[in-house]
């Protein structure tokens, strides 16, 4: 049983930083792609960036772009998510997947618990 422990969220000012990390067991995920969603109250879970196996492909949602980075551990079975110059906009519940396809939440077999990332104005 895969098992997905997230880690890192917190409040925030607008314009400050957060790393979130994600931390797998049961077996290695080094074949899967791992990814972040998040979701805002009263919202659709959204895409916000994937790794492929070996972490050299990494692809963001557009809005991100330029502030977050992405970065996978494979030794360490971890995804890491750095934030910066965060927007009120991205205040949500950020989950960890693994073992998906793209970017349709519905696809991703394993998740994280979430945690909270708020970003005050």
């Amino acid at each position: 049983q895969v098992q997905l422990a997230e880690s890192g969220g917190g409040l925030v000012q607008a314009g400050g930083s957060l790393r979130l990390s994600c931390v797998a067991s049961g077996r290695t995920l080094s074949g899967d792609y791992m990814a972040w969603f998040r979701q805002a109250p009263g919202k659709e879970r959204e895409y916000v960036a994937r790794a492929s196996g070996s972490g050299r492909n990494l692809y963001y949602k557009d809005s991100v772009k330029g502030r977050f980075v992405l970065s996978r551990d494979n030794a360490k079975n971890a995804v890491y998510l750095q934030m910066n110059d965060l927007k009120p906009e991205d205040t949500a519940v950020y989950y960890c997947a693994a073992a998906g396809v793209g970017v349709i939440w519905t696809t991703y077999r394993y998740w994280g618990q979430g945690t909270q990332v708020t970003v005050s104005s």
